[in-house]
């Protein structure tokens, strides 16, 4: 009797305790998603190939770089705002952390806007979707002609096609973010353009719809015609020139006092 006791112990009750032990226990670490949106206050779309970047970060220590967290980055070609979710861990964050939500985006490896001032966040408790907002950063002219065309008013001289054009009062302004001003030889206008090196293209202009002799209307089209064309320009000798794709001078301007 005795054996067949020690038997059961033996080859029963161990086993299933041993079969306890080496039970797996489920893990209880929990993913958490924290939702937003990137949003800037300039009207213009993102252009092709921008990327977006936004991050979770632990920023506790002042005098240590922040730690990531989580992160995400978005392929963007359209309008704000740009949603996005960031997943982590909560285990990753501690009850008396600070984080905090940046974002940038990037075109062709340039930043083109970044959020700069602190978006902090309590990811665990956040109260509804985050909204970032982002701001436009200069860049830093290409080259010396870029920086020399900017914030500079412009008197057209030549118009291609026309020739010389004596006595014009029509103007030519860009500002750094693109913006066009000025006066055609008779309507005011305004228009938009991308500058990207010595590259430059122009949107179709805006203008004012005054009727004036016809000899200063056919200047006015042949203008806004060149700016359709306009793919480049160059400053020489104190004049601005507005090239086309194969080099032709399109328009030619003198820089005003």
């Amino acid at each position: 009797m005795l054996d067949r006791i020690a038997e059961f112990f033996v080859f029963g009750l161990v086993p299933l305790a041993v079969g306890m032990l080496a039970t797996p226990v489920a893990s209880v670490a929990a993913e958490q998603v924290l939702k937003g949106e990137v949003v800037y206050r300039e009207r213009i779309a993102l252009p092709p190939g921008a990327r977006v970047t936004v991050q979770l970060t632990d920023v506790s220590l002042a005098d240590a770089p922040a730690a990531i967290v989580a992160e995400q980055k978005i392929t963007s070609t359209g309008q704000v705002p740009i949603p996005f979710e960031l997943k982590f861990d909560t285990s990753a964050i501690l009850e008396k952390n600070t984080c905090a939500l940046q974002a940038r985006i990037d075109v062709d490896d340039k930043l083109m806007f970044i959020n700069d001032e602190r978006h902090q966040v309590d990811p665990l408790a956040a109260d509804g979707p985050q909204t970032i907002l982002v701001k436009m950063v200069k860049q830093q002219a290409d080259s010396a002609d870029a920086a020399s065309i900017f914030d500079q008013t412009w008197a057209l001289t030549f118009i291609d096609g026309l020739g010389a054009i004596e006595g014009s009062k029509a103007t030519f302004r860009v500002e750094e973010n693109g913006k066009i001003t000025g006066r055609a030889p008779c309507n005011g206008y305004f228009a938009s353009a991308e500058i990207k090196g010595k590259e430059m293209t122009i949107a179709k202009p805006g203008a004012t719809m005054m009727a004036c002799e016809e000899a200063l209307m056919k200047q006015e089209q042949a203008f806004f015609a060149a700016f359709e064309n306009v793919a480049g320009f160059k400053v020489e000798n104190g004049a601005l020139i507005l090239t086309a794709q194969d080099g032709r001078v399109l328009l030619r301007f003198a820089a005003t006092a």
